[in-house]
C-alpha cells in the first residue's frame, strides 16, 4: 500500500534435507519443476552455499573443501549454459579438461574417447552456436566425462533430447555406474527413475518426502490401484469422485481444450471402477479414456503430495514471514 515499504520476497528452496548417497549407488532424485531438485545439487556442487547445515562429497566438506569436491565429480547442471557457443565441442572438451588439470596427451585421448562413444563425430567440429538443443545437451554430458571423476551429477541430462538419443544416454549411464561410477541423477520423468536408480528420493516443496528402492517405494501403498481416466471432468464432478468410499485421492492434471486427466488412487480398481464410472457419467462429464494400472513412482508421489508431477511447487515467502529459506 502507499507509504509502506516493499517487503523482499525470497525464495525458499530447501528446508533440512538430510541423506545419504552410497558409494557405487546410482541414485535417483526425483520431484516436480520449483521441487528443489537443482538447488540442492548446486549446493553439493560448491555453486551455491547453503545457509545453514552442510555437505560433504567424496568425504570432503563443500564449504571448506571446495577444490577438492570439485576435483571429485563430474557436473551436469540443466541447460546449456555451461558452454561456449563460439568455440567448438572439440575446443569446448580440450577448455574444460585443462581446467580440470588433465594433462594434455590423456585429455586428447578422453576427447577421443568420448567422440566416439557419444556418437560426437557429425558436429563435433562445428561452432556450438550451430548445434540443435539436443546436441547441446549431449556435448554438456560429454563435460561431465571429461575428467573421468569419481562421481556424476546428472541434473535432468534427457530434458530436451529426442526419444533415440535420451535410450542412448541412460544406456551409457548404466554402463558408467557398471564400470564404478557413483552417480546423483535428477529427473520428473519416473520411468527413469525405475529403468536406472537403486534408491530415490523424493523431494516436493524443499524437503525429502520419502526415500528408498523403486520396489519399497511401491510397496508403501500395496493395497491401493490406480486409475486413469481423460475426458471433460467439472470441478463438482471431482469433488464427488473424491467423496466415495474407497477413494484414496484423486490427482487433477489440466490438458487442453478444456479437457483434464484424473489419477485416481483407490483400494481395489476392479471393485471400484463401476463405481467411479457411475459417479462421473451421472453428473454429467464426459469420460475420452480409462485405464486401471499397476502402481508406478508417479503414484507413490501422488499419494504422499496429493498432486501429480505437473504441478509447479515454486514457493514464494515474505522475509520476516515465512521461515528461514535453506
Amino acid at each position: 500500500k502507499k507509504g509502506q515499504r516493499k517487503r523482499k520476497k525470497a525464495v525458499q528452496a530447501l528446508k533440512d534435507i538430510d541423506l545419504e548417497v552410497y558409494d557405487g549407488e546410482v541414485f535417483g532424485l526425483l520431484g516436480p519443476n520449483g521441487a528443489g531438485k537443482t538447488t540442492l545439487i548446486k549446493c553439493l556442487t560448491t555453486l551455491l552455499l547453503p545457509t545453514s547445515g552442510t555437505a560433504w562429497v567424496n568425504g570432503y566438506n563443500v564449504e571448506t573443501q571446495e577444490d577438492l569436491v570439485r576435483a571429485s565429480i563430474g557436473c551436469m547442471l540443466m541447460g546449456d549454459r555451461g558452454l561456449y557457443w563460439k568455440l567448438t565441442g572439440r575446443e569446448n572438451l580440450n577448455f574444460f579438461g585443462a581446467l580440470y588439470h588433465v594433462p594434455k596427451s590423456p585429455r586428447l585421448q578422453r576427447i577421443e574417447y568420448l567422440v566416439d562413444l557419444l556418437k560426437l563425430g557429425d558436429f563435433v567440429d562445428r561452432t556450438v552456436e550451430t548445434y540443435s538443443s539436443g546436441q547441446r545437451m549431449i556435448l554438456a554430458f560429454a563435460k561431465s566425462l571429461i575428467n573421468d571423476a569419481p562421481i556424476l551429477f546428472l541434473d535432468e541430462p534427457t530434458v530436451t533430447m529426442d526419444v533415440p538419443t535420451a535410450r542412448e544416454l541412460r544406456k551409457i549411464v548404466r554402463e558408467l555406474n557398471e564400470a564404478g561410477k557413483t552417480i546423483l541423477y535428477t529427473t520428473h520423468l519416473m520411468h527413469e527413475a525405475e529403468e536406472l536408480c537403486d534408491r530415490v528420493g523424493i523431494i516436493d516443496h524443499g524437503e525429502i518426502i520419502v526415500l528408498g528402492t523403486v520396489p519399497e517405494l511401491k510397496a508403501s501403498i500395496p493395497h491401493e490401484d490406480v486409475v486413469n481416466l481423460e475426458g471433460v471432468f467439472p470441478t463438482y464432478v471431482v469433488e464427488e469422485l473424491r467423496g466415495l468410499e474407497g477413494i484414496k485421492t484423486v490427482a487433477v492434471t489440466a490438458e487442453m481444450g478444456g479437457r483434464s486427466r484424473l489419477d485416481v488412487l483407490c483400494e481395489n480398481s476392479r471393485l471400484m471402477l463401476p463405481k467411479i464410472i457411475e459417479s462421473i457419467v451421472g453428473n454429467g462429464a464426459m469420460i475420452e479414456f480409462i485405464r486401471p494400472q499397476e502402481v508406478t513412482l508417479e503414484d507413490v508421489f501422488v499419494v504422499k503430495t496429493g498432486r501429480t508431477l505437473d504441478v509447479d511447487t515454486r514457493q514464494v515467502v515474505v522475509e520476516g514471514k515465512g521461515g528461514r529459506g535453506r
